[in-house]
């Protein structure tokens, strides 16, 4: 299966259907502590990712953090940022956005803070992170590492990987085994949505979300 099926696939789900389906396959890759801060879009697609800290900075001419990814990514893409130097600053700023924005890339997230939320905003530009802080990376944080494996929150993030993110939560998806978790999750939210038709039809909850309710996420 194609990366577009995949991100096609994924975008019909949300986030909890995929973290039960994680649950199922006993599978690592759901972030709780990250929140939306700018639009109320759910996000989907295929990752880039970027590492920011304190250490030293890429070889090369000097260039502002995430400029790489932004140049690199294709539409759709996702950039995922891993900021946990323990330094106030941000890892991601409004002309970012506006640069992800003309490039096609589908919403950022930073497991750490950002600024100029407003801005992303205005842009409807989907931005998830820990916080909004007015401090900016400049003399503080340098970008470590770009397209390499990070972390964000308990999960290892590889390029490549795909994310959901929305009001609930974010979960990433190994590439690896992205086929097999959609179809889990598409289990998952077909069965969820027959009980939903049978709760508004008038059917008793505690029968319609009864033992094959508790049941479903086991393992055959």
């Amino acid at each position: 299966m194609n990366t577009n099926d995949i991100v096609k696939r994924l975008k019909q789900l949300d986030t909890p259907a995929v973290s039960d389906a994680l649950d199922r396959l006993e599978l690592p890759g759901r972030v709780t502590h990250l929140r939306r801060l700018t639009t109320e879009q759910r996000i989907a697609g295929q990752v880039l990712t970027v590492k920011l800290g304190t250490g030293e900075a890429l070889e090369g001419p000097p260039r502002h953090l995430c400029t790489s990814a932004v140049e690199a990514a294709n539409p759709g893409d996702i950039l995922v940022i891993e900021q946990r130097s323990g330094v106030e600053a941000a890892g991601w700023g409004g002309i970012l956005s506006n640069g992800a924005k003309v490039r096609g890339i589908a919403g950022i997230i930073c497991d750490g803070p950002v600024r100029d939320v407003d801005e992303s905003r205005d842009l409807n530009f989907p931005v998830f992170a820990d916080r909004a802080v007015p401090t900016t990376a400049r003399g503080r944080i340098v970008e470590e590492a770009f397209n390499e494996a990070i972390s964000v929150g308990d999960a290892t993030v590889t390029p490549g990987d795909y994310v959901l993110a929305d009001g609930s939560g974010i979960c990433f998806l190994i590439a690896g085994r992205a086929e097999q978790i959609l179809a889990v999750a598409e289990m998952v939210a077909k069965r969820e949505a027959l009980m939903t038709k049978a709760v508004l039809a008038g059917e008793p909850i505690s029968q319609v979300m009864g033992a094959d309710y508790e049941d479903m996420l086991r393992k055959d």
